[in-house]
């Protein structure tokens, strides 16, 4: 299910930039790209099976599913397209003031997200909750859905590429993303000394998975990094810079 709704993202995605060029407006090809590859990257998480023993196949779908995916889709910012896609009518008025409201401005409050997506993981990890999941189908989907939307949240959190509410500052974001860094990196090492509690995986799986999470992580975490390094390279750019450039909407 959640294979088949990536890749009906994808073709709405891609859909609506390409009415965005039929009436003439500018849109980047690479944020197609970007959208596309991150709903294929999760399609074939969710679908093809992962090398490795069970732990670590599990482990390379956790870091697509919340840490890859997320932050392809995030960067083709899908937001900023579906309001400038759709007419300016009640769906275009209703996607703005559910953006733009008390609640999602508090849900991408950087440390609300990484509280929300870390501690979900600590959660799953260090209580019976992930041997339950394994038993359980529907409760391993709440899991999955859960780990994708946090995920979501929090790199869109980070990001803050699309027009929300309230744009927090580079230092709440750089701060929170690496305090959740921190976070994570412990909680693979933790894994790494003790597997999930309940769970039956050898040693030389939960070691191999814990290492996966460890190191990938890092580096989808200083892929966060670079956004914001770059936004703040942009932010301080002299306005002649900014203005010889062209005029930057905050819809870009």
């Amino acid at each position: 299910m959640t294979a088949a709704i990536a890749l009906a993202a994808v073709a709405a995605y891609l859909a609506a930039a390409a009415r965005l060029r039929r009436r003439g407006d500018a849109w980047p090809p690479a944020r197609d790209v970007s959208f596309t590859a991150g709903g294929a990257a999760l399609a074939y998480a969710m679908l093809a099976p992962l090398p490795g023993g069970p732990f670590t196949a599990h482990m390379a779908q956790h870091l697509v599913v919340a840490m890859a995916a997320p932050l392809l889709l995030v960067l083709a910012r899908p937001l900023t397209l579906a309001l400038r896609a759709l007419p300016p009518r009640r769906p275009r008025r209703a996607l703005l003031a559910c953006a733009h409201s008390r609640l999602a401005g508090w849900l991408v409050l950087p440390p609300v997200a990484a509280v929300l997506d870390i501690g979900g993981l600590w959660l799953l990890y260090r209580t019976p909750l992930a041997a339950a999941a394994h038993h359980e189908p529907l409760l391993h989907a709440v899991v999955q859905v859960h780990v994708l939307l946090a995920g979501l949240l929090f790199t869109f959190a980070v990001c803050q590429l699309d027009p929300v509410r309230h744009r927090w500052n580079l230092a709440w974001r750089g701060l929170t993303l690496l305090a959740a860094g921190t976070a994570h990196a412990i909680l693979a090492k933790s894994l790494y000394a003790a597997p999930p509690p309940g769970t039956t995986h050898t040693t030389t799986d939960v070691h191999t998975a814990a290492q996966l999470m460890y190191y990938g992580g890092d580096l989808v975490e200083l892929a966060l990094a670079a956004v914001l390094a770059t936004q703040w390279y942009t932010a301080r750019r002299p306005s002649g810079t900014a203005y010889r450039s062209g005029p930057r909407s905050s819809m870009a």
